[in-house]
């Protein structure tokens, strides 16, 4: 090797090698660890002099695994394009094969049992290497050197088909597959991370089907396509939106969808966007280039439940959606939902941040003095684990609303602290005390307990994700979340930097009428809001009220009696309220379901917008009064439904740079952090950026992780450090 002699070994912290030569080959070899392969990431190099032993070999040592951990252990990569060849080529001894892997492709984090990351401590142990992979294994010149999922189909995982009992089907497994889905077959496909349950994408009675048996009424499905020309008939997408297709984590990328993309009807319903991925798996790959054509790839459970990903609990919970099973028989230690992003204005927007990117640390801007678990949210949940200046969030939990969901969330944690070998003393947790994950945290015996208000949690996140420590004006807009005060807080305007916060300014605070029925039923805070605006005169002849009838004035009478009618500022809450108003939806089947077709219904060429008065106080009332006000104008005008839609997300964006110029004359700050699930619509986002960057404003966003409640753990771990470090 260069040369020199010596040893390289895996340890618990990283990797450890003795290298001997000549000064300047030793140089130059040091040298070459700063440029490290592509899936490689160094951190930091150590070199330490030694006495010389004399020329010898250069050999590869069994690891150490009795240290410490603190290694890292690799997220799971899409497959390379040599493997891809490989695949390919009839010639090829892995022609066809569906586990084909090198060390720049393949599983990692989902086989991995334990650290260092080593074939013996993955589900692959299980499959002893044949004489020609440990030669592949063996050989430093190979690309397969010491990758530890090698595999061939002489001594590797292998597929099988199966119906809805577990009973073998006739026929090459992948070829019968697509055969079934060209049939409008619904086929459950074990993945990287669990399974998926896949559809002809342009046959609506399947797709249809799927829907219905999966109880999944509106949320559109993701597809994957076989390649980027595919995508391209489908969607609008520039070279940032293929960059991100075609990177190793193979996200889903959410993209403005053609108006003659050939998809079916209920892939999508009402949806101006598609989420679209490419094949990263080998099987992936053959079963594309088998069907022909794009397919719905969604998780492979029944709604609000974790994805399956054990052969037996996926024939126990998914018979009643799928028609057969497309298996094998590696074992996933860790499920793993796909990852979600958008491209806003040149740059990635995580939305869900999962397989491809997890366990990738985030680096905090401050030192964690003691090892810490920040337990998440109740919804999108994630989990994280931070030790020094790394913190590292668990692949997407998910909502933590039932047991099996719970149940993996525990088991992710423990799995977690098992990898990085971290028992936190310090546990990080929502204010909320219903939460499920606040109530792990005060099971959790003898940690210390910090507790974190949800929306300094995500000031904190993007904080985090940009890697400051600084006060700043952070603009917090999201659903709800518990304030110290009791109220339901999400339209918020905080002084804040990770070891505290102000509350600046919010939303005025209107009734909830029916608690959480109103975050199901949009045209319930349509009702409170007009309440508050009109000071009980609500118009008459109101769309939105006729379509409900009586039950539109049982609900004000509730409302105006306080009965199960909790106060809130949610921001959004008030995109629910105007999308009723305008005819959007009165119902919604997923979380944001109303905002987002809101934001999607808006006209992109209206720059007008309402007033959102700003009061005099402290904190400082936004009065959506009159913005509401002037929506009931505007529709009896007649005004376009995308108008107003546009108006009132400019109206919101004008507000956010009215209150910063105040708060940076009162406070000179000049930096403002955006961040709650309402910052992942893209319209507002650029709104508010054009106009706070126009003003001179530096502006932070989210870029690792979500500034929905799956970027929260990150902030909680961010201010625990901060008031542990300033406790000393």
């Amino acid at each position: 090797m260069r040369g020199l002699s010596g040893w390289v070994s895996n340890d618990e912290s990283g990797v450890v090698l003795e290298a001997e030569g000549a000064p300047e080959t030793v140089a130059a070899f040091l040298a070459a660890l700063r440029e490290p392969p592509a899936l490689a990431r160094v951190d930091a190099i150590a070199a330490t002099a030694l006495p010389v032993l004399g020329p010898g070999p250069f050999e590869v040592r069994i690891s150490d695994a009795t240290g410490r951990r603190t290694a890292r252990v690799p997220a799971d990569t899409a497959t390379c394009p040599a493997c891809l060849a490989e695949l390919r080529d009839p010639a090829d001894r892995r022609h066809g094969y569906a586990f084909t892997n090198c060390t720049q492709c393949g599983p990692r984090y989902t086989i991995v049992t334990s650290v260092p990351y080593d074939r013996a401590r993955t589900t692959m142990a299980g499959f002893p290497l044949c004489d020609a992979c440990r030669a592949e294994y063996t050989d430093p010149a190979n690309r397969r050197f010491h990758a530890e999922p090698v595999c061939c189909p002489t001594c590797g995982p292998q597929l099988r088909l199966v119906d809805r009992a577990g009973a073998p089907l006739p026929g090459d497994p992948v070829a019968a597959t697509a055969a079934l889905l060209r049939a409008g077959a619904v086929v459950a496909v074990k993945g990287l991370g669990g399974y998926h349950l896949a559809v002809d994408a342009a046959a609506e009675p399947a797709v249809a089907a799927l829907r219905s048996r999966k109880h999944r009424e509106d949320r559109p499905f993701a597809l994957m396509v076989p390649d980027a020309p595919a995508a391209e008939a489908l969607c609008e997408i520039g070279p940032e939106e293929l960059a991100l297709l075609t990177s190793a984590p193979r996200p889903i990328v959410l993209l403005t969808r053609r108006a003659d993309a050939t998809v079916a009807p209920s892939v999508a319903p009402r949806a101006a966007t598609l989420g679209l991925m490419l094949p990263y798996t080998p099987l992936h790959a053959l079963l594309l280039a088998a069907f022909g054509g794009p397919l719905v790839l969604t998780s492979g459970n029944a709604s609000d439940e974790p994805i399956a990903f054990d052969d037996g609990d996926a024939l126990d919970r998914l018979p009643g959606i799928a028609d057969a099973f497309l298996q094998h028989d590696r074992p996933i230690r860790t499920r793993v939902d796909d990852s979600v992003v958008r491209i806003v204005r040149g740059r990635p927007l995580p939305v869900r941040r999962s397989r491809g990117y997890v366990p990738d640390p985030v680096a905090l801007p401050l030192e964690a003095p003691e090892p810490i678990l920040a337990c998440g949210a109740a919804l999108k949940n994630t989990f994280c684990l931070a030790r020094g200046r790394q913190a590292v969030l668990s692949h997407h939990i998910g909502d933590l609303a039932n047991w099996t969901t719970l149940a993996a969330y525990t088991d992710g944690i423990a799995h977690l602290q098992t990898l990085l070998d971290v028992d936190p003393a310090v546990v990080a947790h929502d204010l909320h005390p219903e939460y499920p994950s606040t109530r792990y945290a005060l099971d959790r015996p003898g940690a210390e307990l910090i507790a974190v208000q949800h929306h300094h949690a995500h000031i904190a996140s993007c904080l985090a994700d940009n890697g400051v420590d600084t006060r700043v004006i952070g603009i917090a807009f999201d659903g709800l979340g518990l304030g110290p005060d009791g109220t339901a807080w999400g339209g918020e305007v905080l002084l804040a930097d990770l070891a505290g916060y102000v509350r600046a300014a919010h939303l005025a605070a209107v009734p909830m009428p029916g608690g959480d029925a109103a975050t199901r039923q949009p045209w319930r805070m349509a009702a409170a809001h007009l309440e508050a605006a009109y000071g009980g005169a609500v118009p008459a002849g109101l769309a939105v009220a006729g379509r409900q009838g009586p039950r539109w004035e049982q609900v004000l009478s509730a409302a105006r009696a306080g009965v199960n009618a909790p106060p809130t500022s949610s921001a959004g809450r008030l995109f629910d309220a105007v999308a009723a108003l305008i005819g959007v939806r009165d119902v919604v089947t997923y979380e944001g379901q109303a905002a987002i077709e809101l934001e999607q219904l808006a006209d992109p060429t209206e720059r007008g917008g309402y007033p959102l008065p700003i009061g005099a106080g402290t904190p400082a009332l936004l009065d959506a009064g009159a913005l509401v006000r002037a929506v009931v104008e505007d529709l009896r005008r007649g005004t376009p439904a995308p108008v107003i839609a546009a108006r009132f997300h400019t109206a919101l964006a004008d507000a956010v740079l009215a209150i910063c110029d105040r708060l940076r004359a009162a406070h000179g700050l000049a930096t403002v952090a955006l961040s709650g699930g309402v910052f992942q619509n893209a319209l507002l986002l650029c709104r508010c950026l054009d106009r706070l960057e126009g003003a001179g404003f530096t502006v932070l966003t989210h870029r690792q992780v979500p500034p929905n409640d799956g970027g929260l753990s990150l902030g909680q771990a961010a201010v625990a450090a901060a008031v542990l470090r300033d406790r000393r």
